[in-house]
């Protein structure tokens, strides 16, 4: 699959300084699952901001970005559904699934907040450049974020 899952690097934004390692070395499936829920919340973003713009083509553009997200969430749940047990198993002791939990929320924090309506993000006067600015800090700092984990090495 070329997912490393150690995470013990530093995890950092664009917007975020360098924090404490973790530590925690997260299995194949736990980082599809934080996968899956980054790209719930960036079809959230672009849905939310469909309604910040009166130009039709510019609403249109914003409905394809969403519908991307949901076909990449759709592609990292297939990779997921592809898993082997041992992709599966826990890294750690974790009886009550804290790590996919910490995943969780880590993805509805950092990248696409899950909690960030765009209604409170956007004022209404942003421009579909601004719209589009946010949005690409934030897929960047989904690319970091990936790439503090392993993926894709």
């Amino acid at each position: 699959m070329g997912i490393a899952t150690g995470v013990s690097e530093h995890a950092t934004t664009s917007d975020q300084k360098e924090g404490p390692a973790l530590g925690i070395d997260f299995n194949a499936n736990e980082v599809l699952l934080m996968a899956e829920r980054v790209e719930q919340n960036g079809q959230k973003f672009y849905q939310g901001a469909v309604s910040r713009t009166t130009d039709t083509d510019h609403q249109s553009m914003l409905r394809k970005l969403a519908a991307m997200e949901v076909e990449h969430e759709a592609t990292f749940a297939a990779m997921r559904a592809q898993l082997g047990a041992q992709e599966k198993t826990a890294t750690v002791f974790d009886p009550d699934s804290q790590a996919v939990q910490y995943l969780q929320a880590m993805a509805d924090s950092s990248i696409f907040d899950v909690d960030m309506d765009p209604e409170k993000v956007l004022a209404g006067t942003e421009t579909i450049e601004d719209i589009l600015r946010i949005a690409l800090g934030m897929e960047k700092d989904s690319v970091v974020f990936y790439g503090a984990r392993g993926v894709g090495k």
